[in-house]
């Protein structure tokens, strides 16, 4: 896929310079050239040696280099190279392509770059928060310089918190999925639910679960970047979209997610549902608030409406219709269960019993159970990736 692929890769300076030695790596085995363009304040973070014994080319950091084949080396450079990364991406950098500023060897490149730019912020977590870093980067997002968002976590400063650049082999995949250009979902209709529901007590509280909405956006955006028109049905999150083809539609509770799915779904080619719905509701809600006194507090609670059966008694011959099953114990003896009384295609099955799976991380390790009792498994990978499997697997039950 990436075999005589050229990658022109940006190296800034910051202490995540060393994980571009591995994107060199990963670049060059899959069979594609590689020529690093590197700010001076990266190479207080690797080296010449290092880079050009990876890449097998000469490294460009002076724009007036005593070694550089060209006058123009930002020119040729640029006619050459496929795609851009630049990986770290520094607020510096990420600042001076957003405003047009050219004065180094790597700003000049990507100025005068008029294809595919991929950038990978790598940052202090206050900085990434800054209201100016964040104007660059949406007016970048704008210009469809593609952003790898940075991960959350450990920094390197001692902080902890958003800023710290995503993984090599994460990254490789973004690149080389551009390259794939695979459209398998073309025109296909597909509904995803995400996140929690919250059921109101009162106008203050509320009953609901620790959801974040990752694993179904995560799905949600494979899934139009491969042609599919996505509705998304999703409850509270603090989450944005990439894709601006993917419709949005926000509700709260579980009665107001069910509606609008009965609504969707008769049109629809398949639906995933990969929300946390509630399993309970309050069997009464409060139009004040409930004032707190030393008594117990008795909470009557009623079943919320299932949506996953729902939709499997409704659902037509050629539709495809896929659950999650988050279990904590006898999870496919579980899931098998629930596939089958709920007339589903494939179930997706997570354990609590994982580490770095379930609610509220950014990886996930599953297991897929279809309707013709195939289990296949994975390993544990950011949720990023869990989606093309999932997304793969769709697209062979479409195809089928």
């Amino acid at each position: 896929m990436l075999k005589g692929k050229k990658i022109l890769l940006g190296i800034s300076g910051g202490i995540a310079a060393y994980k571009s030695m591995y994107l060199i790596r990963l670049f060059r085995k899959a069979g594609a050239e590689v020529r690093v363009v590197a700010t001076e304040s990266a190479m207080w973070f690797v080296t010449r040696v290092t880079i050009e014994s990876l890449s097998q080319n000469k490294l460009y950091d002076k724009v007036f280099g005593e070694d550089n084949d060209y006058t123009t080396e930002h020119i040729s450079l640029t006619d050459w190279g496929d795609v851009f990364l630049v990986a770290p991406a520094t607020a510096n950098i990420i600042g001076k392509y957003a405003n047009g500023i050219a004065d180094d060897a790597l700003s000049t490149s990507l100025i005068a770059f008029d294809k595919k730019v991929f950038m990978a912020p790598a940052m202090n977590c206050k900085m990434y928060d800054n209201f100016a870093f964040q104007r660059n980067l949406s007016y970048l997002k704008q210009n469809h310089a593609e952003i790898i968002e940075p991960a959350s976590g450990y920094l390197a400063c001692g902080y902890e918190g958003k800023g710290r650049m995503e993984e090599p082999e994460e990254i490789f995949a973004v690149v080389e999925k551009y390259f794939s250009g695979k459209k398998d979902l073309e025109g296909k209709r597909i509904l995803i639910t995400a996140g929690p529901t919250h059921e109101n007590i009162d106008p203050v509280r509320y009953i609901g679960n620790h959801s974040t909405g990752k694993m179904g956006y995560a799905i949600a955006e494979e899934l139009a970047q491969r042609g599919a028109q996505v509705q998304l049905v999703s409850g509270p999150v603090n989450l944005e979209l990439k894709n601006s083809s993917i419709q949005r539609i926000n509700v709260t509770g579980a009665d107001e997610m069910l509606k609008v799915c009965l609504e969707i779904f008769p049109e629809m080619d398949a639906a995933i549902l990969t929300a946390a719905v509630a399993d309970y509701k309050p069997a009464e809600k409060h139009d004040k608030k409930i004032k707190r006194d030393d008594q117990p507090l008795m909470l009557e609670l009623t079943p919320n409406p299932d949506i996953l059966a729902s939709l499997g008694k409704i659902k037509k011959e050629k539709q495809i219709l896929a659950g999650f099953a988050l279990e904590t114990d006898n999870e496919l003896e579980n899931a098998r269960k629930k596939l089958q009384n709920k007339n589903l295609d494939f179930i997706v099955i997570n354990s609590l019993q994982d580490e770095g799976a379930g609610f509220g991380t950014d990886t996930n390790k599953i297991s897929i159970l279809d309707n013709k009792n195939q289990v296949s498994g994975f390993d544990l990978k950011s949720k990023k990736l869990v989606a093309v499997d999932i997304a793969d697997k769709l697209a062979s039950c479409l195809k089928e």
